[in-house]
């Protein structure tokens, strides 16, 4: 359920920076696209090495733990904003004086 709940912002984010290229510049919308492509990556790789282990890629017979890893995706998707908020007031920082 990461994986799906990751993907699905990864994939919104890409459209949408690809959709609006001026405002996507100016929102930094590439980094947190980023961060959501890395962490959907990571969980294919997850799936991937619990194929290799014998067990399934997706766990959809356990309720609980399809509950439990919808939570972890969401706290994946709302950490991923909280960083990407975080990138968007250092860029509106400009430094009082540049060195010559």
């Amino acid at each position: 359920m990461t994986l799906v709940i990751t993907g699905l912002a990864a994939v919104i984010m890409i459209a949408w920076r690809f959709a609006r290229p001026v405002s996507a510049r100016r929102l930094h919308l590439g980094a947190l696209a980023l961060i959501y492509s890395g962490a959907a990556l990571m969980w294919c790789v997850d799936g991937v090495a619990a194929l290799a282990a014998g067990e399934s890629f997706i766990e959809l017979s356990d309720q609980a733990v399809m509950a439990d890893d919808a939570l972890l995706g969401l706290g994946v998707v709302g950490l991923g904003l909280v960083i990407w908020a975080v990138i968007l007031v250092r860029g509106r920082r400009r430094p009082a004086s540049l060195p010559a």
